[in-house]
């Protein structure tokens, strides 16, 4: 990655984060710690490493990213109003009456969104569909997907590890959001899920752990696992809340918080 790209990149997640903030800020209060925890991959991926057209979303052969920590939807949203899928002001109706926006992410509601998420475990499930789908076609796309780490409490997501393993799914990256807090807790406090990179590697992936907010790393890391016979997981070492001071301080109470407007103007203060 250039300088100058990675400077560009760095500026597109700072105002990507902004949107968000507005964007939770419209509807009350939501998901801000895990939302903005994978702002930094959601932007790499969307402007760099994945094959996509904005102006043929459905495009045969496309990468495909699969949110399966579906409460983080309003990042997902506030990249594709950044990318042109949907108008920045379609931000300000998240999850209200009629909205295409709601809180987790609809195929059939959001376009740029390809798979419905919501309940835990179950978006990695479609995303080795999808992938042993793209095998079958030979159309050599990439899925991504996006667990997190409190996700990965959850049986379902091993059975997919496991099927991954089973079926080489070499186009399947997906990326554990290792902030290490889940709704009402620390991860370690809950259910220690232990050794995370030790233990995706144990169900057949390639692993590699890198700096969560650190672009350079995290596509160094996409293109070694494009290079391999496994399925790839990337652990992101991420801070929940990450880019402001205030709700990075939450802790886990980012999981669901407001902010009054004088916040919201420190959070975007923060950033700038």
């Amino acid at each position: 990655m250039s300088f100058k790209e990675g400077n560009f990149l760095k500026e597109k997640s700072k105002e990507v984060r902004k949107l968000l903030l507005k964007e939770i800020h419209s509807v009350g209060k939501g998901h801000y710690g895990g939302s903005l925890s994978i702002v930094d991959t959601l932007v790499l991926l969307y402007n760099k490493e994945m094959n996509i057209d904005v102006n043929n979303p459905k495009m045969e052969g496309r990468d495909r990213l699969v949110l399966s920590k579906g409460h983080a939807g309003p990042a997902l949203y506030a990249v594709l109003a950044d990318k042109g899928y949907i108008d920045e002001k379609e931000l300000l109706t998240l999850n209200k009456e009629n909205t295409n926006l709601p809180s987790h992410c609809d195929m059939n509601k959001t376009n740029g969104v390809d798979m419905t998420t919501g309940s835990l475990g179950q978006g990695i499930s479609c995303a080795v569909g999808m992938a042993i789908a793209s095998k079958i076609k030979n159309d050599n796309a990439y899925i991504y997907c996006i667990v997190g780490d409190g996700e990965c409490n959850e049986g379902q997501v091993w059975e997919a590890a496991m099927a991954s393993s089973a079926f080489k799914l070499n186009n399947l990256i997906v990326f554990v959001d290792y902030n290490k807090m889940q709704l009402d807790g620390t991860l370690k406090d809950i259910l220690d899920m232990g050794d995370m990179e030790k233990k995706w590697e144990s169900f057949g992936f390639y692993t590699k752990s890198v700096d969560g907010h650190d672009m350079e790393e995290i596509s160094k890391a996409i293109n070694k696992g494009k290079k391999q016979e496994l399925p790839t997981a990337i652990i992101l070492n991420t801070t929940k809340g990450k880019g402001v001071s205030f709700i990075e301080e939450a802790g886990y109470k980012s999981h669901s918080m407001g902010l009054t407007e004088e916040q919201l103007n420190k959070a975007i203060e923060d950033l700038n």
